[in-house]
């Protein structure tokens, strides 16, 4: 075994293979970033990328959005945005509260149901407290006196309509909306989501 680990570190074929596997791997996600940024529309913070799960992708197109939004649906079937920033451009933190307004009719338009998750930076959500691990139209949302609904993302219970609380993971977090069949103006990209506000 000690002859051969000899080998291996004192050959310039192992190396050489070594050196290219990894500048090739290095490559391919400088690619794939490249790819998936020229797919990504963004508005009020929140990012999507429509061509995902289409037939006709290409290779590099589908590896994008591999890398991306693993296991995603055709965004006929359901619609995905991505926030990791508040209105101001900061990055979302769980040192700050912010808040999801929703104007009255305005929560994204679906034939199914829709969903926003709070999780870390690579993606995974965060056990907490209140063992609420989203929230969305499944929810007993309270309504504002004018119709129109706050989402409260902090990493403590709000003072009032804790059942509008999404609580935050520690540290930097991202926000993932999801619309399940989602409908006309989602589809032909009149529908914005709105932005998230800090509030403290």
């Amino acid at each position: 075994m000690t002859n051969v680990l000899a080998w291996v570190s004192g050959s310039g074929v192992v190396q050489g293979i070594i050196i290219g596997g990894t500048l090739a791997f290095l490559s391919a996600v400088v690619i794939m970033n490249v790819v998936g940024r020229t797919l990504t529309t963004t508005v009020n913070g929140w990012s999507s990328i429509r061509q995902c799960g289409q037939p006709g992708n290409g290779i590099l197109v589908r590896a994008a959005c591999a890398k991306a939004l693993p296991a995603v649906n055709v965004f006929e079937e359901a619609a995905y945005w991505t926030s990791t920033t508040d209105a101001s451009g900061q990055r979302l933190t769980s040192s700050h509260d912010y808040v999801l307004h929703f104007p009255a009719g305005q929560f994204p338009p679906n034939d199914a149901f829709w969903t926003l998750t709070a999780t870390d930076m690579v993606g995974y959500m965060v056990n907490n407290p209140a063992n609420r691990l989203g929230i969305g139209s499944r929810s007993t949302l309270a309504k504002n006196p004018d119709g129109s609904t706050d989402i409260h993302l902090q990493s403590k219970a709000p003072d009032r309509h804790a059942e509008n609380w999404l609580p935050t993971p520690s540290g930097n977090f991202k926000l993932m909306l999801r619309a399940y069949l989602p409908g006309a103006a989602i589809l032909d990209g009149s529908y914005q989501v709105p932005h998230v506000a800090r509030t403290q």
